[in-house]
Parts: structure tokens; C-alpha cells; sequence
């Protein structure tokens, strides 16, 4: 090779490098401007809000279930249909419940009347007392003369007898007299038994009207015990044939319609669900490390897939979850191995949203969402 050709390469590869060496630096200095960039995104507009793609839509589903058990005779709503509270949902066959409600309606007239009977008695109890009590004074009487009499027999005797030795009075006056005085003595003694026996009598007839008055006691012909129980028992027959017509607990649309015209259902069975679409939620699933600036109460703007972007949905945190979806899951995942790897967490939180706007476009459960909640909101 030449001198010549020797110098031209030289003067190449000094060109070269003093080419390069701009470069490395443009391109270092654009490196730095870009991550510049990202930092003041990050510290002035991307930790103002978090965002995630990973939320659905959710809600409080109201489970109809029946409370008495029946043949179904009428349904009357279908999946996918709007109700509202209080509409007819489905009705059972009330044969039994009606029945049911006439024998208790039955018990409780002869409860009443029971109760009734036991007044009228109490009173009759309460005469026949006063009746011996009345009987007892008459028997005094009784005794007291009985006892005059025995007090004159026993004089008239004692006279008699004194005179006998003089020959006043004559045997049969004296024998006449002793005849007298027996025969009182047993007055006496039997106007004593009849008292006895009166006073006796009375005493039970009383108690026999404080035992029928203590059932009654305090009591009227709507509280008395056994009026009471048949009320009860009349106002569950009532309630078990209003049971029969089964009504819409909440506002929304019928899902899982699980009964059909005929067939028999039990008390506490599911028979459909009604989803409110008018209290809807948002369970926005953040990855742990987004969460560190998440209070309650701050708000976030919602963009559903069914709507697109053209439709924003605004709301507020109002809680979070008790725990990672999966500590909750049927397997939980059993980190203490020689092989684990981390893997980062999502925590769900609850948004609430906005009862006009999802009037206005109505969401169902279920449905994917875009969440982004607003950092800078006072907690």
C-alpha cells in the first residue's frame, strides 16, 4: 500500500470519530431529556391520579325467595324484565293457607268464648261465697238461740230438781224437765255443727273463687293468654296467605328466574334475583403499589367498555377490601417455597357512582371498567 493510500484512511477514521462523538452526545442528552420528562410527568401529573383497567361492575342483588311453601299458580315477570318495588312478581296456591287462617279464625271466637264462660263462672263462684258467708250469720242465730234455750232448760231443771225432796214437784214434772234439757244440749250441739260446717263451706267457696279469678286476673278479652295465642295464631295464618303473593323487594331487573307455572316451591328457596341497576358500584382492582395515596372519600371518573370513552361516570371511593383477591381465593397461594417469586398484589376498591348518570346510561353487573381516581382529593 501506498503513502498515499495510508493517508487518506487516516484522515477517514479521524473523520469518523470526531462524527461520532456528537452523536454519543446527542444521544445522551436525549436520553436525559426524556427521562426528565417522565420524572416531571410522574411528579406533576402522573401522582396525581392512579388508574387501572382491571374493575367491574357490581351491585347488592336482592334474592327472592318465598316464604311459604306452595304450587306455583302465576308468573308474572321474565329474565331481563324491569320491575319495581312492590310489583307482583309470582303467585302460590293459597288453599291450604286459607284453611289454615278459617280454623284460626275458628280457635279464636272459641278462645273468646272460653274466656267469657270463665267471667260468668268467676262471678257464679263469687255468689255462692257471699251465699254461705250470708248462710254462716243465720247459723250464729241458730247457735245463739240454741244456747238460750239450753241455758233456761238447765235452769228450769236445776229449779225442778231442788223441789223434788219437798214434794213441790212431781217426778214426771222433774223428768219432763231433764227430757227438755237433753233435748236442748243436742240443739246446742248440732246448731254448733251446723255453724262449723257453714263456716267451712264459705271458706271453700271462696277459695274456689280466688283460684277461677287468678286465671283471669288482670286480664281483658284481648289480653288474656289463651285470646292472645289464638290472635298469634290467626295473624301468622294472615301473614302465611299474604305470603302467597311474592312482590319485588327493590327496584331492577329480573335475572335467574328459576320457577316455573306449576311447579312446587319451599320456603328459603332462591326463585329469582333482582339486580338494582340503579345502585350500582365499582370494584376497581389497583396493584398494591398504587394504593399508597387512596383515602376514602376521593373521587375517581369511570369509562365503561359498553359505552366507550364518549361516556364518563363519575364517583367516590368509599372503601376497601378486606383483603387481596387472592387471599380469598378457593387455593390460596403458598408463597413459603424454595422457588417463589413476587408477584404484585390487587387490592380491591370500592367506587361508588353516581345514581343520575347510571339512570341515565344504565350499567349491569359485571361489565369491564376503566377507573381512575383523583389523588389531589382531600380525604
Amino acid at each position: 500500500m501506498s503513502d498515499e493510500q495510508n493517508n487518506e484512511q487516516g484522515s477517514g477514521s479521524v473523520l469518523g470519530k470526531s462524527k461520532r462523538k456528537p452523536l454519543l452526545i446527542g444521544l445522551a442528552v436525549g436520553v436525559a431529556a426524556i427521562g426528565l420528562l417522565y420524572f416531571a410527568y410522574d411528579t406533576f401529573i402522573g401522582s396525581r391520579s392512579v388508574s387501572t383497567d382491571n374493575a367491574y361492575v357490581g351491585g347488592d342483588n336482592a334474592q327472592v325467595t318465598p316464604l311459604t311453601s306452595g304450587r306455583v299458580v302465576e308468573v308474572l315477570v321474565t329474565d331481563t324484565q324491569p320491575v319495581r318495588k312492590g310489583q307482583l312478581l309470582f303467585r302460590i296456591e293459597d288453599s291450604d293457607q286459607r284453611i289454615a287462617l278459617a280454623q284460626a279464625e275458628a280457635e279464636l271466637a272459641a278462645a273468646q268464648r272460653r274466656y267469657g264462660q270463665s267471667l260468668a263462672q268467676n262471678r257464679a263462684l263469687g255468689a255462692s261465697a257471699d251465699a254461705s258467708e250470708a248462710q254462716i250469720n243465720s247459723a250464729k242465730a241458730s247457735v245463739a238461740s240454741a244456747e238460750a234455750t239450753l241455758t233456761k232448760a238447765r235452769t228450769d231443771f236445776a229449779r225442778r230438781q231442788a223441789l223434788v225432796g219437798s214434794g213441790a214437784v212431781s217426778g214426771d214434772e222433774l223428768t219432763t224437765a231433764r227430757q227438755q234439757l237433753v233435748s236442748a244440749q243436742a240443739s246446742a250441739s248440732e246448731a254448733r255443727a251446723m255453724l262449723a260446717q257453714m263456716q267451712a263451706a264459705a271458706v271453700s267457696a271462696r277459695r274456689q273463687e280466688d283460684a277461677a279469678v287468678a286465671l283471669t286476673k288482670g286480664t281483658s278479652d284481648t289480653t288474656a293468654p289463651e285470646i292472645r295465642q289464638a290472635q298469634a295464631k290467626l295473624d301468622q295464618a294472615k301473614l302465611d296467605l299474604e305470603r302467597t303473593i311474592v312482590r319485588a323487594p327493590i327496584d331492577g331487573v329480573i335475572a335467574k328466574r328459576a320457577i316455573q307455572v306449576g311447579q312446587k316451591v319451599q320456603a328459603g328457596g332462591v326463585a329469582m334475583t333482582v339486580v338494582p341497576v340503579g345502585h350500582l358500584f365499582v370494584d376497581a382492582n389497583f396493584k398494591e403499589t398504587q394504593l399508597g395515596k387512596v383515602r376514602p372519600g376521593q373521587s375517581a371518573t369511570l369509562k365503561s367498555d359498553f359505552y366507550g370513552g364518549d361516556v364518563v361516570y363519575h364517583g367516590k371511593v368509599i372503601g376497601f377490601a378486606g383483603g387481596t383477591g387472592s387471599a380469598f381465593s378457593l387455593i390460596p397461594a403458598q408463597n413459603a417455597t424454595g422457588n417463589w417469586i413476587k408477584v404484585v398484589q390487587r387490592l380491591p376498591v370500592r367506587i361508588e357512582l353516581d345514581p343520575k348518570e347510571l339512570q341515565a346510561h344504565p350499567l349491569r353487573i359485571g361489565l369491564s371498567m376503566d377507573a381512575e381516581i383523583e389523588l389531589t382529593d382531600a380525604d
